[in-house]
């Protein structure tokens, strides 16, 4: 893995060189675009309702998509956010539109949710005190469980640490916990998202320390 970045100045984008391409799959981790906003939200849809059907309801998937489960382009503005692009391969798994998966951080103080999430809240974070925001994970079902959740993890860790973070927070859903516990974060709180007709999200507030 090659990963180059220069500290931003606040608000600015940071400078990444990445080149991370998976041995095994060909796997290319990079900064996401807007250009890539279209695949993304058909992507986010697919990871939801094929891997998270386990853990919540048709009724709280359908709710949740585009609020508290979706694209928040305001880490694509800030350089933040990843996208995995998935080789050229029409005899491979299944993608949409070449992309496998997309995850990222946050220095904003919104903890989780896409742009259409009630109260956002896009003040800076103090990196002395407040923890970094580990954001908006989602894998195509056909390439989970290939490792992609902990590369990006890994990125996004690196790239906090670099503007100077040691503490990292993230509104983890139910199906993610398992990842998340393996990599060392610790279960602080659940909470219950409000959904339409009295219904809730569920999500577990996960935190770590370096």
């Amino acid at each position: 893995m090659l990963l180059t970045l220069k500290r931003p100045a606040r608000g600015g984008q940071p400078k990444y060189n990445i080149a991370m391409p998976s041995a095994a799959s060909q796997l290319r981790y990079r900064l996401a675009t807007p250009a890539d906003i279209p695949r993304l939200g058909p992507l986010i849809e697919a990871s939801v309702r094929g891997l998270q059907a386990q853990d919540y309801s048709p009724s709280q998937m359908d709710q949740a998509l585009g609020t508290w489960l979706g694209l928040d382009t305001q880490l694509i503005a800030d350089g933040t956010y990843f996208a995995v692009d998935a080789p050229d391969d029409p005899a491979g798994p299944e993608t949409c539109g070449g992309l496998a998966a997309c995850g990222g951080w946050s220095r904003r103080k919104t903890p989780y949710g896409s742009d259409h999430r009630p109260g956002r809240d896009d003040a800076f974070l103090d990196p002395k005190t407040d923890a970094a925001k580990i954001r908006a994970f989602f894998v195509h079902p056909a390439w989970a469980r290939r490792g992609i959740g902990t590369r990006i993890l890994e990125l996004c860790e690196q790239a906090a640490q670099a503007e100077g973070f040691t503490r990292f927070e993230m509104g983890a859903t139910l199906t993610g916990i398992p990842l998340y516990r393996r990599h060392g974060y610790l279960e602080q709180e659940r909470i219950e998202l409000p959904l339409a007709d009295g219904e809730v999200l569920p999500i577990v507030r996960m935190t770590r320390q370096i």
